[in-house]
């Protein structure tokens, strides 16, 4: 925490679990893998290294695939079969979402993902699906009235900067009641206008670099972390 700032990382690798680790001040780490699409769900092996690996809190992402959150039945018994698997190896919370056609939120899902989740005590939050949602003061009334404890969101933008006033809104008609995280773009030149606009408490972030490898994907830089920390 800095500040009285909690401050996560969207890791895509056990590599930038590590990385993030070595940061005092990193509260927790969002564990997903393919940070090139967004942040699918990471592998169960590479969740029971990080757990190993890291002192930090470990939120991990359920997202079967790329590309919109409306998702079929089998779906959906994967993503909660993946919850369950990752809650029995420790995971300190969930991430996960998941829509109706109209781009409501998907109650019957949600509130069963939020019960497996608060029955092994850990954090049920919901994604950046948030933001693919119709009308984002109605799908907060049914997040908070499902369970859900925190909304992760850019407010309806590109980036968290630009979404930043919605957040505030959502801050207070909500705040007493669950939790929201911006997150989306954010870093050195604008943590501290996102959280002092949002007047949010937690921020998160990739603070990612291109690895050009054969071909290129994100991770995470430990001197980004640095500065960014250094801006909060």
């Amino acid at each position: 925490m800095k500040n009285g700032i909690e401050v996560e990382i969207c890791a895509g690798s056990l590599n930038d679990v590590i990385t993030a680790s070595a940061f005092a001040l990193v509260d927790r780490i969002e564990l997903n893998c393919a940070l090139e699409l967004g942040g699918l769900t990471p592998s169960f092996c590479t969740l029971k290294n990080a757990l190993a690996h890291s002192d930090k809190r470990i939120i991990a992402m359920i997202r079967p695939r790329p590309a919109g959150f409306i998702y079929t039945d089998s779906e959906k018994n994967v993503m909660y079969e993946d919850a369950f698997q990752f809650l029995e190896a420790g995971a300190h919370g969930i991430v996960f979402g998941s829509l109706n056609e109209d781009h409501t939120v998907d109650m019957p899902f949600v509130i069963k993902m939020t019960e497996l989740i608060h029955s092994y005590g850990a954090i049920a939050v919901f994604h950046k699906a948030f933001d693919d949602t119709d009308d984002p003061f109605r799908a907060a009334e049914s997040l908070a009235q499902a369970g859900v404890d925190r909304i992760l969101t850019s407010g309806k933008q590109a980036d968290a900067l630009k979404g930043a006033a919605l957040i505030r809104a959502l801050n207070e008609r909500f705040g007493q009641r669950i939790c929201f995280l911006p997150g989306g773009g954010v870093n050195e030149s604008n943590v501290k206008e996102i959280l002092r606009i949002s007047g949010s408490t937690q921020i998160h972030m990739s603070a990612k670099e291109t690895i050009d490898q054969d071909g290129r994907y994100f991770a995470v830089s430990a001197d980004r972390i640095q500065n960014i920390l250094a801006n909060i």
